[in-house]
């Protein structure tokens, strides 16, 4: 059953859609609800959340709606921020577009209002994104690949994943699967077998805070790496699409029915953004 649900949640993952280069506009209002997220994140620059999707990247912030960022509506797939007013994405060019269908790992220095192609044009798709210590590691093509510049790639592993979370320290590497969660401790050329309970996302923002969110969107949280497992609540909303957690206390998550933030450390959680269904 719960390789099922993994399953499930990487077929809804798997969008189609494509990056500019060049300047665009400033944050503008969105039409209508956001849909089908791929990421979320903090920007430590001024505490704004971002909502990566399907058709675009938008900030969100509660009683408010959501806002396009920049002028694009292109699949944002793979989405971190590394910095303040610093993300690195990934993903497919919106349809009539010039942009390529797979737009390899872009970046951006502003606030995701123009972003520039790093490497990997055309031909790579990164589906989960996550960096520690100056190193990069993303999921593409059923692969573990590794960066310290954003342009070399060093791949690692071939395995079926859902979704990465690198320790803070950059000593260890997690992979959801429908095994379980696998571990790495060579920065992802090898995995351990997995270890329940099933995980569909990750986010490990501390040492002794590594959260996890089940595919029926129950969060859990765990103090030593993952090897034991605490289950604090239930996420509104079901299945869940994105999980990113700040600190111990500041957690997101996307789930069929709207993005949600705790500010408890997971135990309570209020409605930032609808979703549509």
């Amino acid at each position: 059953m719960a390789g099922a649900s993994i399953a499930s949640l990487v077929l809804a993952a798997c969008g189609g859609g494509t990056v500019d280069t060049g300047a665009a506009a400033d944050t503008s209002e969105s039409s209508g609800a956001l849909s089908h997220v791929h990421g979320l994140g903090v920007d430590p620059a001024d505490g704004r959340v971002y909502v990566a999707t399907h058709s675009g990247l938008y900030t969100v912030a509660k009683g408010e709606k959501p806002k396009l960022v920049g002028n694009r509506e292109d699949d944002f797939m793979g989405f971190t921020i590394t910095g303040e007013n610093t993300f690195i994405a990934s993903g497919h060019g919106a349809t009539g577009s010039d942009r390529p269908g797979n737009v390899g790992l872009i970046e951006s220095k502003d606030a995701g209002r123009t972003w520039t192609s790093r490497s990997l044009s055309g031909k790579a798709d990164f589906h989960s994104l996550d960096s520690a210590k100056g190193t990069v590691y993303g999921y593409e093509g059923g692969r573990i690949r590794t960066s310290t510049d954003l342009q070399s790639w060093e791949d690692g592993a071939t395995l079926e994943a859902l979704d990465l979370a690198v320790n803070p320290n950059g000593g260890r590497l997690l992979a959801s699967t429908a095994e379980g969660v696998v571990t790495s401790t060579d920065g992802g050329r090898t995995f351990a077998e997995g270890a329940e309970p099933v995980q569909a996302f990750l986010s490990w923002p501390t040492e002794k805070s590594l959260f996890g969110i089940d595919p029926s969107g129950k969060l859990n949280s765990s103090a030593d790496g993952g090897k034991t497992w605490k289950q604090l609540t239930a996420v509104p909303g079901g299945q869940p699409q994105a999980l990113t957690a700040v600190n111990a206390d500041h957690i997101l998550a996307a789930t069929q029915t709207g993005v949600y933030e705790s500010r408890d450390g997971g135990k309570t959680f209020t409605e930032l953004a609808p979703l549509a269904s």
